[in-house]
């Protein structure tokens, strides 16, 4: 499946946002290269670094998620978003929201920049070599 056929699969009230999602990752990261596989028992779009999923852009039943390791593994990061964010649901690396009015493209396009220069292939190799 490619990433347009994805998008295409989502309801139509959330096509333009996962669209404008997907094209702001991809501007803000060029660590990251998007494909469609399995995370948690759905399929979305994972940005991976060097094959380590950084970022995952799912369209659930309820709401859409943006997953993101930096924020995961970064305590200050995720509170300066989580206090930018107030209608969105927040949990530790994951990001629900059901409209751009919850999470705000602006906003995201700041995460993204300021996680582009956050590397989880080294963090993880590293910590293997442990």
């Amino acid at each position: 499946m490619t990433i347009t056929e994805f998008i295409s699969t989502a309801p139509a009230e959330r096509q333009a946002t996962l669209t404008t999602f997907h094209e702001a990752i991809l501007a803000n990261d060029p660590t990251v290269t998007p494909v469609i596989k399995p995370m948690m028992g759905k399929e979305m779009i994972l940005y991976e670094e060097r094959c380590y999923m950084k970022y995952g852009l799912a369209s659930v039943k309820n709401y859409m998620s943006l997953h993101c390791m930096p924020i995961y593994m970064n305590t200050p990061l995720h509170s300066k978003y989580a206090g930018l964010l107030p209608n969105a649901k927040i949990q530790k690396g994951c990001i629900n929201f059901t409209s751009e009015e919850e999470f705000p493209p602006a906003i995201l396009t700041a995460l993204i920049a300021e996680c582009s220069s956050i590397s989880i292939a080294d963090m993880l190799e590293k910590r293997k070599k442990k």
